[in-house]
């Protein structure tokens, strides 16, 4: 199989890129809808930042309140790590399952939409080749 990372820093055109590429029929994988979903209630993920960033974290209907859990990682740089150290080898892990799905079900290529796919460098090593949108 054959994998592409598509990168691109905030309001570079990535989303138009990738959009272009479903149109085309390639299978996308956006790591910013996959970091949602790992975070929904009753997730391993989101069961340990509960436990480590408290309930007050929570909206009403027991979500996560992304607002105040920004304000949180942003003001401080140990719980920010905290957060990625439980978020990001959740994100990879459901990512590599839809890569999998794809593979079985007979695709030969599949395009990972990640924002920090350098900074984070864990997906680096399974691709064959990664487009990086500027403007």
């Amino acid at each position: 199989m054959f994998l592409v990372g598509l990168t691109g820093g905030i309001s570079s055109g990535k989303s138009t890129v990738s959009s272009m590429l479903r149109e085309l029929g390639c299978p996308i994988i956006d790591a910013d809808v996959v970091a949602r979903k790992v975070v929904e209630p009753h997730t391993p993920a989101y069961s340990r930042i509960v436990y480590h960033f408290g309930p007050e974290i929570l909206l009403e209907n027991g979500e996560i309140d992304r607002q105040k859990l920004g304000q949180l990682i942003f003001a401080n740089e140990e719980k920010r790590k905290l957060l990625n150290s439980i978020t990001h080898p959740e994100i990879h892990k459901a990512m590599l399952k839809e890569i999998l799905f794809y593979f079985l079900r007979g695709y030969r290529y599949v395009v990972l939409d990640v924002p920090l796919l350098f900074e984070t460098r864990r997906l680096t090593q399974f691709l064959n080749h990664t487009v990086v949108v500027y403007w």
